[in-house]
């Protein structure tokens, strides 16, 4: 099970009891924001890419959306999707739960900047009904980010 995978990663860093389970679904941004009662902003999302045959994460803010033009310029290619079925093989978490830690090797994280506006922001953990809030300092950290990325419109400060 992946929140078990993620429960393991966050031992190493004895942050594992800072992940918030719950009885309802976060499988959402506006599920997760629901169920941890803040702005639909605040929820880290993971967006799942193929880039020159290898998958990538790009964490967004919840209401921010890929601009195609931005990102292209950024990746130099077109934003390709993973299907749900090569998230879980690919990546390592099944949609609704997909989030930075605990993935398979080789995956390369990216931070959009539309998060650089909060001071702490909610990822998954691996399950459909589970977050964590992280500064953007302990994102940085913990997600193994490659780098900052400006690819996404829509977000107001």
């Amino acid at each position: 099970m992946a929140i078990e995978r993620v429960r393991e990663y966050f031992k190493k860093y004895n942050m594992e009891d800072r992940i918030q389970e719950f009885d309802v679904s976060s499988a959402t941004v506006e599920l997760a924001a629901k169920a941890l009662n803040c702005e639909p902003k605040r929820i880290a999302k993971s967006l799942s890419f193929m880039i020159d045959g290898r998958a990538v994460l790009v964490i967004t803010a919840g209401d921010a959306k890929v601009d195609n033009h931005k990102y292209k310029e950024r990746f130099k290619v077109k934003a390709k999707m993973l299907s749900p079925d090569e998230v879980e093989e690919l990546i390592g978490h099944a949609v609704g739960g997909v989030c930075p830690f605990g993935i398979n090797d080789g995956v390369e994280v990216y931070l959009d900047e539309s998060l650089k506006r909060f001071d702490t922001v909610f990822p998954a953990c691996g399950s459909a009904n589970s977050a964590i809030e992280l500064t953007i300092e302990e994102l940085e950290k913990y997600s193994g980010y490659k780098e900052w990325v400006d690819v996404c419109k829509e977000w107001f400060t």
